[in-house]
């Protein structure tokens, strides 16, 4: 190895937060010295922060190679005839990159790769003697988001690292997306990232099974419930138990309800909790059908959910819903104009008394009863999971917090492979379409999420497996006779030693240097005085918890290799229990 020095390593750090920078992983890395922003959503990686890249892209490419996956690389110009194969030309929204070459032919700067994936293997592997195959490729993606924001989480180019699994059977399918999930499980623990794996929906990229890998951090844009059982979910994507206040059965009864006119408000006036309460939004599906969704009224409706319970749903406009006979703040299942479909969340089954709407203005029922008073044209799981709400598994309080979206896994069965003609021949002899799944780790995304979740007032702390060195070697006199020839042998011995060494051989202040040492984070530093040097003792710094203790000059290189040695079995400890 070669001895790094500060003196010729391109790290400009700042002093103060830069401006725009909201949340830590932007302000930390601008600092640091690690990127710069060049536009609006894009990035120059400097040699700390390409360090830090290649250490997580190293990692991934070993866990990837372990489970048999084979690296290749695709063209990031994709045609657009590919596109409309799959029907996504038009679907995929403005976030896809589209231009035309010379010739005007369409094309797209990829945004994801399953078109020219599905593409590439059709021709190819013909055989279910060749199946199970997962190939795999690290490269730079592009969307073109509306407002690019919080540095590396939402940016218009990014690095990503996709595979795609072809199956022959569901079985094998099975088999190759939990061979990912391990692979991605262990990534995030040698990573150092504190995540939780999570029920999700498959969004743009289609299928009908995901699951999230989620970084918890209060910077995340996802929420997200979790149980000490072991279940988690996305808000969006989690079926839970929903708790409603007690309630007897009783007669139906019309009330007064002079303007009221929101959940809130009939709370209030009938002097109970909002869980004692039933919502209800109106909306049309893509057969033009109105339809009217009740759910608990302390909850949300999730509009992924909806859309699934009544296909292309959509919410009515105040026009639409005076001309198909509802009232805004006044709808309920009881005597709703004819035609108008009645959906209502399963948690509401056993309820025997809702709180609703008389579907006339100032009017309320209570004691509206499913079954006696109104039938519900379909149950279905309608609402957005919250903090609260009963875990699914173990049946105990769900808790909450944000997410970071560092990877995903997706089973996407012959969405692609039917629309694209991917076909390989069976043992039946038969031809059948692959059966596909589809794995993605935001690359540059993890890098943002490992600093969200391990940083101070000072700087970050990098985990060893991904730091740009190991330690870094701090002589406070340079040039001195006695500090300066000291920090260079302790450097040198320590690279013998295969430790990673940072010399930090500038000539400036000790403020600047601790400063600039705890800012970029390396794991460890060797702070070496004159006082020190004279007496034999260096100083050993821990930077994740801050601890510093003297340690023999004799002894310096065996306790900084013992100690990394030590963080990094830590870190490989807790990918031995993931099978």
């Amino acid at each position: 190895m070669t001895i790094l020095k500060m003196s010729s390593t391109y790290a400009p750090t700042l002093k103060e937060d830069p401006a725009g920078a909201d949340i830590a992983s932007h302000r930390l890395l601008l600092r640091s010295g690690m990127i710069r922003q060049n536009g609006s959503g894009t990035y120059t990686f400097l040699p700390l922060g390409m360090r830090v890249l290649n250490k997580i892209q190293q990692i991934i490419r070993e866990e990837m190679n372990a489970k048999g996956a084979q690296e290749i690389l695709m063209p990031i110009l994709q045609p657009a005839e590919l596109w409309h194969e799959s029907g996504r030309w038009d679907d995929y929204g403005p976030e896809m990159m589209r231009l035309t070459d010379r010739h005007d032919r369409e094309i797209c700067l990829g945004p994801t790769h399953e078109e020219l994936i599905t593409d590439l293997v059709r021709n190819e592997l013909r055989s279910y003697k060749q199946l199970p195959c997962t190939l795999w490729q690290m490269q730079v993606k592009f969307r073109d988001e509306m407002r690019p924001r919080f540095g590396l989480f939402r940016t218009r180019e990014f690095i990503m690292k996709d595979a795609y699994s072809f199956n022959a059977t569901r079985e094998s399918l099975d088999e190759s997306y939990r061979d990912m999930e391990v692979a991605y499980a262990r990534v995030n623990e040698r990573l150092g990232i504190d995540y939780r794996m999570v029920t999700a929906d498959s969004g743009e990229i289609g299928g009908n099974e995901s699951i999230e890998f989620m970084a918890l951090a209060d910077a995340g844009e996802s929420d997200l419930v979790y149980c000490d059982c072991g279940f988690a979910a996305d808000t969006e994507a989690a079926e839970c138990g929903v708790v409603m206040a007690p309630a007897q059965e009783r007669a139906l009864e019309k009330i007064a309800t002079p303007g009221v006119h929101t959940i809130e408000e009939l709370a209030t006036f009938l002097d109970v909790p909002e869980n004692a309460t039933v919502k209800a939004l109106s909306g049309k599906g893509a057969d033009g059908k109105v339809y009217v969704m009740f759910i608990p009224g302390d909850h949300e409706l999730n509009d992924i959910k909806a859309g699934k319970a009544v296909a292309g749903w959509q919410l009515l406009t105040d026009d639409e819903m005076v001309a198909a006979g509802l009232h805004k703040g006044s709808m309920g299942p009881v005597d709703l104009p004819e035609g108008v479909g009645c959906v209502c969340d399963s948690s509401l089954k056993d309820v025997h008394a809702w709180a609703v709407g008389a579907n006339e203005d100032g009017f309320h029922f209570l004691g509206a009863e499913p079954g006696r008073d109104f039938e519900p044209t379909l149950w279905a799981d309608l609402v957005m999971a919250r903090p609260g709400d009963l875990c699914p598994v173990c049946g105990k309080k769900l808790k909450g917090a944000r997410g970071i979206e560092v990877s995903q896994v997706f089973k996407l069965g012959t969405k692609y492979s039917e629309a694209m003609g991917a076909t390989f021949m069976d043992e039946d002899g038969k031809e059948k379409p692959f059966i596909m799944g589809c794995y993605g780790i935001g690359v540059t995304r993890s890098m943002a999420a490992v600093i969200e979740q391990r940083n101070d007032d000072n700087g970050m702390f990098w985990p060893v497996s991904i730091a740009p060195a190991e330690v870094i070697v701090v002589p406070l006199s340079v040039g001195d006779e006695l500090v300066d020839p000291l920090a260079r042998d302790i450097a040198a011995k320590l690279d013998a030693a295969g430790i990673e060494v940072m010399l930090d051989d500038r000539d400036e202040r000790a403020g600047v240097k601790f400063a600039d040492a705890d800012l970029i984070g390396w794991p460890y530093q060797v702070v070496i005085g004159k006082r020190g040097a004279k007496n034999g003792v260096v100083e050993l710094k821990d930077r994740s918890t801050g601890e510093k203790r003297e340690v023999s000059v004799e002894d310096i290189v065996a306790e900084v290799v013992r100690v990394v040695a030590d963080a990094k079995s830590a870190l490989e400890a807790k990918t031995t229990d993931i099978a």
